[in-house]
């Protein structure tokens, strides 16, 4: 195995200047925020994970009032009423009434009401597969915007350690032109490759602004600062190592084949209810109600009553003929069922693919890195060499400013492709519906103290 060289003093020179700079123009490391910390944020000010949290709530409410049709209700009924009549040869005679009524029922048998509680239940179910969905999608897009920001600041970090490098090299290529060992090629080159290398940090300067900015209001705070990753790097792999068995996990845990495998339920006790429709219900009744009459009569006499009244009774209906709306109702919703059974093989399908492709995305992720690695050693050799055959005149300014630009480059690419391992591990889980909000801590612990 080929052993790390050992940084040149004015390779080190360059990286801790573009390092310096960079940590200048952000706050300070000990106020700087961890991704566990910035989730915990997210999760209360998150606009789409706050809706589909209140929905949810939503959802055991309905469950709820499904619940009410197996239950007996209670109803009170109340009533004024005054007449005056004036009929011919007898004269004028009031009356005023009052009356009371309470009328109770209690559901024998429905099946219909049987189904719609059934099917509230499980939307209840799907509800909390949306709420489930949200949180795993909230993860990943912090998750994201968290190592954006790293990247982006690592870029910026490389890109001002190449110019400073640059910059270094633009003045020997200057000198040695003065004093004749060199000529005008080498300074121009050094001088297109340091303009070349200013209009990079000004676009990697907006880039960073613009990723702080997505995750500040991702997190509801401002001025957001990431914690870096500990040194040495340690990134984790993806177990098991089997794609088929994250499929597997998949089928059954992935919020939108739970949603879709809901409906199809669903669909089924739709037609059970379409079904109840040629069927009778069957409740028990019952009444109680009072009436006091008050009047007065043509001869100026007054007259006074009350009457109460009490039943209790089982009340049959049952519909014998419905236009066809009951058959065809039924036709509907076997239709709406295989069009269920079709989503969610379709379901089942596209999360099978996702997570074969997550997987295989983290394989690549991680054979990357460790060939960047690889690049990143060779590359700090070949610049040491070219340099060094530089001041002995076998290489020219051109070579070195080569030499400079693969191993930032290499150094760049090799930041990009841990962070990139890393959340695809996360979006691994999320494929195969296993993210979870203590997967937030794994990647936390990889993070400085």
């Amino acid at each position: 195995m080929r052993p790390t060289p050992t940084p040149t003093p004015r390779f080190a020179k360059h990286l801790l200047a573009g390092a310096v700079i960079l940590l200048a123009s952000l706050p300070g490391l000990a106020a700087a925020q961890s991704l566990q910390e910035l989730y915990d944020a997210a999760r209360g000010f998150d606009a789409t994970y706050l809706a589909a949290k209140a929905n949810a709530q939503s959802a055991e409410y309905r469950a709820a009032q499904s619940e009410s049709l197996e239950r007996p209700s209670l109803a009170a009924t109340a009533g004024v009423n005054a007449s005056l009549t004036d009929p011919p040869n007898v004269g004028a005679k009031s009356t005023f009434t009052a009356s009371g009524a309470l009328n109770g029922r209690y559901p024998l048998f429905n099946r219909a009401n049987s189904a719609t509680i059934a099917q509230a239940r499980k939307l209840l179910l799907s509800a909390q597969a949306d709420l489930d969905s949200a949180e795993q999608d909230l993860i990943l897009r912090m998750s994201q915007a968290y190592f954006d920001v790293l990247g982006a600041q690592d870029t910026l970090a490389t890109t001002r350690a190449s110019k400073a490098a640059i910059t270094e090299q633009l003045a020997s290529a200057k000198r040695n032109f003065e004093v004749g060992t060199a000529t005008i090629t080498d300074t121009r080159e050094a001088q297109a490759r340091f303009d070349l290398a200013t209009a990079q940090e000004i676009l990697a300067e907006n880039d960073l602004r613009t990723k702080q900015v997505a995750l500040d209001t991702l997190a509801g705070r401002n001025g957001v600062t990431p914690k870096p990753l500990l040194v040495p790097v340690m990134l984790p792999s993806p177990m098991p190592t089997n794609a088929e068995e994250w499929v597997t996990v998949a089928d059954q845990q992935h919020p939108s084949v739970r949603r879709a495998r809901v409906a199809l339920e669903v669909a089924s006790l739709e037609i059970s209810k379409a079904r109840a429709g040629d069927l009778p219900t069957v409740d028990a009744v019952a009444s109680l109600g009072t009436n006091d009459t008050r009047g007065t009569l043509p001869n100026f006499t007054r007259s006074a009553g009350t009457s109460a009244v009490g039943s209790v009774g089982v009340q049959l209906n049952w519909p014998l003929y419905t236009g066809g709306f009951t058959q065809n109702r039924i036709k509907e919703t076997l239709a709406l069922e295989e069009k269920s059974r079709n989503d969610l093989d379709f379901a089942r399908r596209s999360v099978a693919q996702g997570t074969r492709v997550a997987y295989f995305g983290v394989q690549s992720g991680l054979a990357q890195v460790r060939a960047l690695e690889a690049a990143e050693s060779s590359s700090k050799l070949a610049l040491e060499a070219t340099q060094l055959g530089y001041k002995v005149g076998v290489r020219v300014n051109l070579d070195v400013l080569n030499a400079q630009t693969q191993l930032y480059t290499t150094q760049r690419d090799l930041a990009k492709a841990r962070y990139d391992v890393l959340v695809g591990n996360l979006r691994l889980r999320q494929a195969s519906g296993q993210l979870l909000p203590t997967d937030v801590d794994i990647i936390n612990r990889l993070l400085a103290r």
